[in-house]
């Protein structure tokens, strides 16, 4: 059975849930980086990577964010995730490697620019924890006995694991002291003003649509960025991670990290716009000569 709260109680309940996962992440963290370090090896930590620690910690988080939204019978508890772990993440990560170069600093600022815009909209358009995203309800409903795997590996798991996979690049970057010439570093400003840039287009469109929305309910927005493209937040997302990307490789030149960006902008275009636009499609009248008349994205 749903519980209802107010939303306030809600964003409580859902910050106390944040805590705790963040908790058992850091000290698993903690534990495991300190086991490898120290002269007692055992055979489960002597060889294990920092990174791979930290991705650990990130999959323990994620499981518990996911025991939590099973308790709460709503998959939309792991929604802020998306905005919260990165920046954390990074910050963690530069007390852990003590690099702390002109590329390392941009990229906190840039990240936490970035985590403070979507965690923003999410409070906005949040309404409680009785309250599922049409797209989990609609799992639900069409995968009643595969639910709970699609649940935890797909509606969970698997967005941990791109986001990740996009931080590489950023994690990356701050594992070492870098010699910083001239041009690399005027490459990584570019970079880094690519972040800003994409994190503001977002919060411009979020502005945009929520204005739209309350004077014009039931209608798609068509207004400033949203008549520019259809998906101006979607097309945000990705070009920030391609932002920090180019800050990476700016210093260490184009290698197999390319591949986070990359699995980023696949399950946008692939799965997140093709779900919306099969939506906006069914409810909202006039959306298809809209599509006709407006690209995907800016």
């Amino acid at each position: 059975m749903k519980r209802t709260y107010s939303k306030w109680c809600s964003i409580a309940l859902i910050t106390a849930i944040y805590l705790l996962a963040g908790v058992a992440a850091v000290l698993l963290f903690r534990t495991l980086t300190c086991s490898a370090a120290s002269s007692n090896l055992s055979p489960l930590t002597s060889n294990l990577s920092p990174l791979f620690a930290l991705f650990l910690a990130d999959v323990l988080a994620t499981v518990i964010v996911w025991a939590f939204g099973l308790l709460y019978e709503n998959v939309s508890v792991y929604d802020p995730y998306w905005s919260v772990f990165p920046p954390v993440a990074f910050l963690i990560w530069a007390f852990y490697t003590g690099v702390w170069s002109l590329p390392v600093i941009l990229l906190l600022v840039a990240s936490w620019y970035w985590g403070w815009r979507l965690t923003r909209n999410w409070a906005i358009t949040f309404k409680g924890i009785a309250h599922e995203d049409w797209r989990y309800t609609k799992y639900r409903s069409l995968h009643p006995v595969l639910f709970h795997l699609i649940n935890l590996f797909g509606l969970n798991m698997m967005p941990t694991l791109v986001v990740f996979a996009a931080m590489l690049p950023g994690l990356r970057l701050m594992e070492e002291p870098l010699a910083i010439s001239h041009w690399p570093l005027v490459i990584c400003i570019v970079g880094f003003l690519v972040c800003i840039a994409a994190a503001t287009i977002q919060l411009i469109a979020d502005k945009q649509i929520h204005d739209f929305r309350a004077a014009n309910p039931g209608k798609y927005c068509n207004v400033g960025l949203w008549k520019r493209g259809r998906h101006p937040n979607y097309f945000g997302e990705m070009a920030f991670w391609w932002g920090i990307w180019i800050m990476y490789a700016a210093m260490n030149g184009i290698d197999w990290f390319i591949c986070g960006p990359i699995a980023m902008s696949v399950m946008f275009i692939c799965i997140s716009i093709p779900l919306m636009e099969k939506r906006q499609l069914q409810n909202k009248p006039g959306y298809a000569d809209y599509c006709k008349q407006t690209r995907m994205l800016i």
